[in-house]
């Protein structure tokens, strides 16, 4: 018995290292993450939110995700590839283009364009995994998604903001290195992920103990960031929300349909439709507002850079097209499962 008590706090001292030593290095990360210039706005302007808070949330959610994580989950992108690979397409390739649409037929300019389409090269979220839940989806497949696109987004995202901002801005835009944001995004996303994977692989039990916590802390630091971005870019929001929000619901509209209408076309059933639909108009507010802070400083006076604000709205204002949507797909699977029992 005194052997098993020794054996047993030995074991809670290793998974307690293990914690720390998980929750030490996805802070470090984060760290090494910033930009040059960034360190030395600290030094200069103490903006710590930009700078600190901000990447080290956006680590920690994502490290939320990985924990929930184990490499049988990507095992769907075999087992059903063609769904995965309608909801791959839609939203690596047909998202960022209708990006592109929205901004342009909306009239958005400079940092407000840009910032829509960092919005729509990001990848869907622990949100999107919530959604798809609740709308009686298929939750692993909403899982797989997440996790591959966030490790592609890695490449997709710098290339297509840089193009991006080399079309909306033109010699006006920042000083801007695909390979620097394609770094800093590995480090606070993909990396955390992989860490939170790993930490599952090496005790499950302690993961799932622990993961209900870690995912509704991740699920506090969201909602913080997206008040953080209204609130310090509230004057710019007011002075664009005749563009910016009907532009960010478009987006959201268009996707939420070309998602599901898509996968309809492809024969599938309407529990893989609905994931599709979801994992392809839903992005992760909380990438698209860091990475907007990691490629342009805030301007004089501000919290938040402007790329950050479209994504910031977008955090509030998709659930004013996604709830109504969750509550006419549940509605279809009730009335299917009760057509069915009849």
């Amino acid at each position: 018995m005194y052997n098993e008590v020794i054996s047993m706090e030995c074991h809670g001292t290793h998974m307690t290292r293990f914690g720390i030593v998980a929750i030490v290095a996805l802070v470090l990360l984060s760290a090494t993450a910033l930009p040059v210039q960034a360190q030395e706005d600290i030094e200069e302007e103490s903006n710590v939110i930009i700078d600190v808070v901000l990447p080290v949330s956006l680590a920690f959610i994502m490290f939320s995700l990985g924990i929930g994580l184990t490499l049988e989950d990507f095992s769907l992108i075999f087992r059903e590839p063609k769904a995965f690979g309608i909801g791959m397409a839609n939203q690596m390739v047909v998202l960022p283009l209708m990006g592109f649409a929205v901004a342009t037929l909306a009239g958005l300019e400079g940092e407000m364009a840009v910032g829509l389409i960092i919005l729509a090269c990001c990848p869907g979220g622990v949100t999107s995994n919530i959604i798809t839940k609740l709308a009686r989806g298929d939750t692993a497949l909403s899982i797989s998604y997440t996790a591959v696109v966030s490790v592609v987004t890695v490449i997709s995202l710098p290339i297509i903001v840089g193009l991006s901002m080399d079309h909306f801005m033109g010699g006006s835009s920042a000083d801007f290195e695909v390979l620097g944001l394609g770094l800093q995004m590995f480090v606070l996303t993909a990396l955390p992920v992989a860490i939170g994977m790993g930490f599952r692989s090496y005790r499950s039990d302690w993961a799932d103990t622990i993961e209900g916590g870690v995912s509704r802390a991740a699920a506090v630091l969201f909602v913080i960031i997206v008040l953080a971005a209204i609130a310090s870019e509230w004057d710019t929001l007011m002075d664009n929300i005749g563009t910016l929000g009907p532009a960010v619901i478009g987006l959201n509209v268009i996707m939420l349909t070309i998602g599901y209408q898509s996968a309809k076309m492809l024969d599938l059933e309407a529990v893989r439709a609905t994931t599709v639909a979801i994992e392809s108009g839903i992005q992760n507010a909380s990438v698209g507002i860091t990475v907007g802070g990691l490629i342009m400083a805030p301007a004089a006076g501000e919290t938040l850079s402007t790329l950050s604000l479209p994504s910031g709205v977008y955090g509030v204002l998709m659930y004013i097209v996604t709830l109504p949507f969750v509550w006419w797909i549940s509605q279809r699977s009730i009335i299917s499962s009760s057509q069915g029992e009849e």
